[in-house]
């Protein structure tokens, strides 16, 4: 049976190698993915209220195309049980989408509070994944999450001024926070970029490779 494990256990080593090999020649890939993000962040934050408009008005228009897709596929299955159901479901994104994209000042403050939640929840994820696996340069993911979860409990704080009237607050926090979360991501990328190209090759890989 022990002979049976070990050439498993060879070809799962083998398996892991040669994507750590194929990483390796792709390291740059992730590099220009980082700096893409880094500087995709830093135009946010530079201009933060084209940013926001910019996300409510382009998730309504992703509200609006689910809808109208779900609607499709909905005519193109035919008339089945749940067929009523579908063609509401859709009505109710390309509704939604339309109030989005057609009010994006007002739509700013609700999407405010869901924003808070999504960072707290993703900050949340990333710390626990960071400190759960330990792998390589897991100490980015670890400070990019701390960053998330106090940038969503700023914005939480910070709704019941958006509440009592001082909406023009939203127009700037919303672009300013999505700029800072994708620098934080951005550089995460190029740490790990920069692991992966700085981690040894064995020798079976480099015997492939040769």
């Amino acid at each position: 049976m022990s002979n049976d494990v070990l050439p498993t256990q060879s070809s799962v080593d083998q398996t892991a190698a040669h994507e750590l090999a194929r990483l390796q020649k792709e390291w740059w890939a992730f590099l220009v993915l980082g700096i893409l993000l880094i500087l995709g962040g830093a135009a946010c934050i530079s201009y933060p209220f084209i940013t926001s408009i910019g996300v409510m008005i382009f998730l309504g228009v992703a509200l609006m195309v689910s809808g109208v897709s779900i609607i499709i596929l909905a005519f193109w299955t035919g008339k089945w049980s749940a067929f009523m159901l579908q063609i509401l479901i859709g009505l109710v994104y390309v509704v939604s989408g339309f109030l989005v994209a057609d009010a994006p000042v007002a739509s700013a403050a609700v999407f405010t509070l869901m924003l808070a939640g999504f960072f707290i929840v993703g900050g949340l994820f990333r710390i626990v994944f960071a400190l759960s696996e330990r792998f390589s340069q897991w100490g980015w993911v670890l400070m990019n999450g701390i960053a998330t979860l106090i940038v969503g409990l700023i914005i939480f704080k910070s709704f019941r001024q958006f509440a009592e009237g001082e909406s023009g607050q939203v127009f700037w926090i919303i672009g300013l926070l999505v700029g800072i979360e994708m620098i934080f991501y951005g550089w995460t990328w190029v740490m790990l970029s920069l692991a992966v190209r700085n981690i040894p090759a064995s020798e079976d890989a480099a015997s492939n490779s040769v």
